[in-house]
């Protein structure tokens, strides 16, 4: 499947839609010029409908692209998405074109931000974390005319190719997993869901899978910021405490499912025979605890490998044999803290 091309949007395009001349439009992209306030608002808003990115590259480079490859991102401090970025940028390494970084903090507004940013500079592609994004940034990613690819996620519907794992399915299965292995008092710990869709939608598949079981969350925390290992520790203690019963814990990262090992292991807590325990990513960092936590492999390198193919064979004009949708398959690894 190759790219289908699109027609750049133009200065005009925005002066139709907002109903004011392309001088005043130029004027008000470029933050020129004195215009009224009620001008300027409805050009931006028009802009912004259209999914109008302004090209930075002037001259005779004006109808060329750059060889860079925009890389958004959540969080460069989540220690998933450095693996995903050494899978882009050593497949890029045999090609012309080069990742550059935006982080978003898990922002809509941020996002956009540095959507807008990166797209004026006409880069080769965009590599873009998820499949759920603003109005705004949707118009501007359909809009660009360039190559496409959503990655860690294949629930929803791809503007262009997406590259990632199923978190339903990801939830799903170390439900089952558990349910196999008799624990029946689950508590969950995770971030704040409703910007990490991908945390989410392993909960929703996670929790209807326990019910078709007959099995409801007995308990379940939620946290934002600061220290994951602590944060962990410090949630699996007021859990355990307000829930003295659990017998499976399960937690949306190995970080905070580190954290509650370190602090079962303390209380002298029989792991994995009175309480189980499961992350999700199999990083590799935490090898070296105690036990090995029971996780879930996001196929983090590999999805930023396969991106980068994307991209590269569209830039070279070749098609892409795998179609729009890659879907890997997570890969669980029970360790020492799931009763097997």
């Amino acid at each position: 499947m190759t790219n289908k091309p699109r027609r750049p949007l133009t200065l005009r395009d925005v002066s139709e839609a907002s109903g004011v001349s392309e001088m005043t439009v130029s004027r008000v992209l470029r933050n020129k010029g004195d215009v009224s306030a009620a001008t300027r608002q409805k050009v931006q808003d028009a802009a912004k409908l259209l999914g109008y990115v302004p090209n930075k590259i002037a001259g005779a480079l004006a109808s060329q692209r750059v060889n860079l490859v925009a890389v958004i991102i959540p969080s460069l401090g989540n220690m998933v998405f450095p693996e995903v970025l050494s899978g882009i940028s050593e497949t890029l390494e045999d090609t012309d074109l080069q990742p550059v970084v935006g982080v978003t903090d898990y922002l809509p507004e941020k996002e956009e931000k540095v959507l807008f940013e990166m797209l004026s500079w006409r880069p080769s592609g965009v590599i873009i974390a998820g499949l759920e994004h603003s109005e705004a940034s949707q118009a501007m990613l359909r809009q660009a005319g360039i190559p496409v690819v959503e990655i860690m996620d294949t629930d929803g519907e791809p503007i262009d190719h997406c590259v990632g794992i199923s978190h339903r399915r990801a939830g799903r299965k170390m439900a089952e997993e558990i349910i196999a292995a008799g624990y029946k008092r689950i508590g969950f710990m995770g971030t704040k869901m409703p910007l990490d869709h991908r945390a989410r939608k392993r909960f929703e598949g996670f929790t209807r899978t326990l019910a078709k079981a007959g099995i409801e969350i007995a308990d379940q925390e939620f946290y934002s910021g600061g220290s994951a290992l602590a944060k962990g520790r410090e949630m699996t203690a007021k859990m355990i405490e307000r829930t003295p019963d659990l017998d499976f814990l399960y937690y949306s990262n190995d970080m905070i499912g580190a954290g509650g090992l370190l602090y079962l292991l303390e209380q002298g807590i029989d792991v994995p025979g009175k309480v189980g325990l499961a992350g999700f990513n199999g990083v590799e960092l935490l090898d070296g605890l105690p036990r090995r936590l029971a996780t879930m492999d996001a196929c983090r390198r590999e999805i930023g490998q396969k991106a980068a193919r994307i991209i590269a064979a569209l830039n070279a004009g070749e098609d892409v044999p795998d179609g729009p949708v890659i879907a890997l398959e997570p890969i669980l690894a029970a360790g020492d803290t799931l009763r097997r």
